[in-house]
Order: C-alpha cells, then sequence, then structure tokens
C-alpha cells in the first residue's frame, strides 16, 4: 500500500519546550523534507505569529518537488458566520494548496472547551470543510480528541466524521490527540471506522504513553494510509510520532512504499539536520537514525557480527542513512579489537599477545575512570603503541602547573606551566602562561614541539569535556576529561582520568597532538588536509 507522509514537525514539533524555528529555519527544513520525499509539509497557523505569516509568504514563491505546503487551523468559531471568521481568512490567505482543519470529535471537548451545541460543532465542521474548499483548497480533516471522543460516544464521533466528509474533504485524520490510548484501542476502534465509512482515514498519533509509532503503525494495520508526525518525534510534552521510526518500520518491515530507497537513504541525515536547526543534541540513542543505533560493544555479539553482520541488527543500517559502528570498552573482547585493526587500516600487524595485552591495558584503565567508547584516538594509539618498532613522536619527561592569585582579586590569577619531553635525542624544556592551568599547559607544549613538528599549528582543540565520576568523593574525586580536537576536516577526541584533573587532562591533551602528528603529516597540503580521510 502506498503510504502518504504528512510532517507537522513546523508545527506540531515546533510547540516542544525549548524549540523556536525562525522562518528561514522552517524554510530550510521544508526544502529538506521535501527532498525526503514527504507529501505534505504542515507550515505553521497562518496569523498566530509574525514568524509563520513570513513563512507562507516565502513558501508561495518556493518550487517544491514532491511537498505539498500546508496551512493548519480550526473550523469557524461557534456562531460565526464562516465567510467572516477570521481563522478562516488567515488559512486562505496563506493561499497553499492544502489546509488542514482540526475540529472537535469528543463530546467532552465540545461541551466543556467549545461550551456549544453537538448540533452546532457538527455545522462549524460541515462549513469550515466546504467554504475553504469552494476556494479550490484541498480540504484535510483532524478529527481532534477522536479516540477518546469514540470511547465516550461513538455515535456522535462518526458524526463528526460524516460531517467533514459532507463538506468535501480528502481525507479524515483521526488523532490521538493526548497519547493515552494503546494500539490494541486504536486497531479496534480503527478497523469499527473502517468498516462504518468508505472514505481515506489518516492517523495523527502523540507519545504521551511512549506509543506514538506503535500507535500509527497499529492505524495503518487497521487500514489508515495517511500518516502524520515529526521528525525525532518532536512535539508538545513527549512528542509526537516519530517518522524517523515510522517510515522505515512501515517501508522495511510491513512492506507499505513511503518514499524511494534513495530517500529513505537520507534519512539520518534528515533526522540530524533537524536537530540542530531546533538547536537540540541529537537522540544518540534513538532508533534507525541514532549515532549508537548500530553500535556494538559486547565481544560475544562483536565477534558473532564479524561472521555474519545480522547477527545482532535488525537490518542494515546503510538502509536509512547510517553504519555500523563497534566500540572498545571493558566488555569488549578480542573480535571487537580486530574489528578496530580493519577500521584504522593497522592490517596484520599485531600479533595475538599483543592483541591480549592492549585489551588487558583497556580492561585495566577502564576500571580507572577511563572510557573509549567516545575516545577512538586513543584506542588507535594504544595499538600502534603496541606494534613492533612504534617509536612515539615525542616523550614526557616531566610537568608542571601553577595557579597563583594575586592580591586576592577576583578574576586576577596567573596560570603558568613548564613541560620537559624528550623529541629523538634532544629535551626540549619550555614554559607557557595561560587561561587556565590546561590551556598553559597546551601552550607550552606546542611551544616545545612546534620547531620539530610545524603542523602542531594546524591542530586545533574545539572540545573539553570533565566527568566526575565519583562526586561523593568532593574534591578528591576520580575525574574523566574528552578533549575533541580538530585539523583541516578530521576531528578526533582522546580520554584521560584521574583523581587529579591537571594530569587527566594531560593525558588526554598528549594523546590528541600525538594522534594529530600522525593524523596531519607535515609534507600534506591544506587542501589535502580539508579532503582526508582518518588516518590508515
Amino acid at each position: 500500500m502506498k503510504i502518504i507522509l504528512y510532517d507537522t514537525t513546523l508545527r506540531d514539533g515546533a510547540q516542544r519546550e525549548g524549540i523556536s524555528f525562525s522562518a528561514r529555519d522552517k524554510m530550510l527544513i521544508a526544502q529538506k523534507l521535501d527532498r525526503l520525499g514527504i507529501e505534505y509539509i504542515e507550515g505553521g497557523w497562518p496569523g498566530s505569529n509574525p514568524k509563520d505569516i513570513e513563512f507562507f509568504q516565502r513558501a508561495c514563491h518556493e518550487t517544491f518537488e514532491h511537498a505539498t505546503v500546508t496551512a493548519f487551523g480550526s473550523t469557524r468559531k461557534a456562531n460565526v458566520n464562516v465567510a467572516e471568521d477570521t481563522n478562516i481568512r488567515a488559512l486562505l490567505e496563506a493561499e497553499t494548496k492544502a489546509v488542514a482543519i482540526f475540529g472537535k470529535s469528543s463530546v467532552l471537548q465540545v461541551e466543556n472547551v467549545l461550551r456549544t451545541t453537538r448540533d452546532e460543532n457538527l455545522r462549524m465542521i460541515t462549513e469550515s470543510c466546504a467554504y475553504v474548499g469552494e476556494h479550490g483548497r484541498e480540504v484535510i480533516y483532524d478529527a481532534e480528541h477522536f479516540f477518546d471522543g469514540y470511547k465516550t460516544d461513538p455515535d456522535y464521533a462518526l458524526a463528526t466524521l460524516r460531517a467533514a466528509i459532507e463538506g468535501n474533504c480528502t481525507v479524515v485524520v483521526l488523532c490521538e490527540t493526548n497519547g493515552g490510548c494503546l494500539p490494541s484501542e486504536v486497531k479496534s476502534i480503527t478497523e469499527a471506522i473502517v468498516r462504518e465509512l468508505d472514505f481515506p482515514l489518516g492517523i495523527h498519533a502523540h507519545n504521551d504513553g511512549g506509543l506514538g509509532v506503535a500507535n500509527t503503525l497499529a492505524a495503518v494495520e487497521a487500514g489508515a494510509f495517511h500518516v502524520q508526525g515529526t521528525i525525532n518525534g518532536y512535539g508538545e510534552r513527549c512528542g509526537n510520532a516519530d517518522l524517523c521510526s515510522i517510515i522505515p518500520n512501515l517501508q522495511l518491515k510491513m512492506g507499505h512504499v513511503c518514499i524511494t530507497a534513495g530517500q529513505l537513504q537520507t534519512l539520518s541525515e534528515v533526522s540530524h539536520f533537524v536537530s540542530e536547526m531546533a538547536n537540540l543534541i541529537p537522540d544518540t540513542h534513538a532508533p534507525f537514525v541514532g549515532h549508537s543505533a548500530f553500535a556494538h560493544k559486547g565481544g560475544t555479539h562483536v565477534n558473532a557480527l564479524l561472521k555474519w553482520s545480522d547477527s545482532y541488527q535488525h537490518i542494515n543500517p546503510e538502509l536509512v542513512g547510517n553504519s555500523q559502528r563497534i566500540l572498545v570498552s571493558e566488555l569488549a573482547g578480542r573480535s571487537n579489537l580486530l574489528s578496530k585493526i580493519e577500521e584504522f587500516g593497522l592490517g596484520s600487524r599485531l600479533s595475538n599477545d599483543q592483541l591480549k595485552t592492549v585489551m588487558h591495558h583497556i580492561k585495566k584503565l577502564e576500571n580507572q575512570g577511563f572510557q573509549f567508547e567516545g575516545a577512538e584516538a586513543s584506542v588507535e594509539l594504544m595499538l600502534r603503541r603496541a606494534e613492533d618498532g612504534y617509536t612515539p613522536p615525542f616523550d614526557l619527561v616531566d610537568f608542571y602547573a601553577m595557579v597563583e592569585n594575586r592580591d586576592g582579586v577576583h578574576n586576577a590569577g596567573l596560570s603558568e606551566a613548564t613541560v620537559k619531553v624528550r623529541v629523538g635525542e634532544q629535551i626540549m624544556h619550555t614554559a607557557a602562561e595561560g587561561n587556565g592551568p590546561v590551556n598553559a599547559l597546551d601552550q607550552a607544549l606546542r611551544k616545545a614541539l612546534i620547531p620539530f613538528f610545524p603542523q602542531i599549528a594546524r591542530i586545533q582543540l574545539i572540545d573539553y569535556k570533565v566527568r566526575i565520576l565519583d562526586p561523593d568523593s568532593a574534591t578528591a574525586a576520580q575525574t574523566r576529561v574528552l578533549l575533541e580536537s580538530r585539523c583541516g576536516k578530521r576531528t578526533w577526541t582522546t580520554v584521560g582520568s584521574s583523581t587529579n584533573i591537571i594530569e587527566a587532562s594531560w593525558i588526554a591533551l598528549t594523546d590528541s597532538l600525538e594522534y594529530g602528528l600522525l593524523a596531519c603529516p607535515l609534507e600534506e597540503t591544506e587542501d589535502e588536509i580539508l579532503a582526508c580521510e582518518p588516518i590508515e
């Protein structure tokens, strides 16, 4: 069955606490959704705020290959002439080809929220749909609170759908607005509507019970084919049904046609793009599209995966634009390291005994507070250091860091560091001041190394994360430091851990620069650096 996808990220998704899309953000997202193959993009509620007005003005001049931009709004107000209703006029002034109109399906909502009669609510639905349709718009009717309304009074809930159909809408969408129904309820009620109405049905589910995706799939099983949701499940309260899970489940598991295979391969990219536009950190553990969705850590799992890729994966991650990742930790085994050796391009340069030594070292360090899952540069360095004949570019002799507060003046502290490193046969002893002891150490180390390795000037530290592992120990707590570095388009992360935050930072810092010297050799041109792949 062909599934019609309707995205409401720009309206329902924007109602999530903490999200505020600009009109430009909304247009950029709409363009991404169009390329993904979404048929309808709900742009917002015309007239409700200046940003939505600006978006619809821009959308009128934008060409979309697949999508129809849709305006959203309510039925006319009770006891108001439909032609004079300000909301209905705003919907038409948006000049979209499609309009989504929502109305009440629950008797309790009609009486307690609209505070009007049942018959007037039915007239509101029919007249609003008909009037907008008469002005050349496709009308999609959203039956708000439908499932709750059906459970309270099924005859009246059905009557509201018939009222919309009488107004010549093209599809009626059953809305699970409060997100509290179970999939079995959604399926049985949708099946009942299919038996009663010979008319196209849609589903709009919320996630308050953690069942937005499940309820959507249940409705499709029962006969709905128009599917509404948001990217990443963004939405008010606990969010909406997540299209990033709905689309691959419908297409890869249930055999329905949603988008092309090529479009499906952009799903992870779209998910991350919308997160960036929303200024939210992507959910690394999101199904299908999360960075950890196909990450494998347990040694037994990795061993099986190397023999058969489907042994611990429910789909090929490339189908949704994701990739398999093998993690290294205290739970890892020999297979994890063999996978990393292949990934890093180290070939068969390590013996079994060397592998065992590295694995033992990793387990010992993780017990001391290191964490290598997010610091693969440190893992690669351990593997390289275990190779016969590996010579590090520099060796630490010692370091010293000092913080001085002069005259007790706030923010007048001076940080100074000295480092002594061996490069070949030479000992370099340098000092530097910095904005804090870690920055001072970084400056001193760079000063010592740059005469030998000018490319260090291209290596930048771009992120510095500190985590206290045992807060009950207060200032004596074990501390983990993660450093992210960059050279051109290459980025890498290293880790250090100690009860001394300066020592933890120093371990991560020296690993970062050692890895950077391998990743950015002197003879590379800037263009080569920008285009380069991870080191092999």
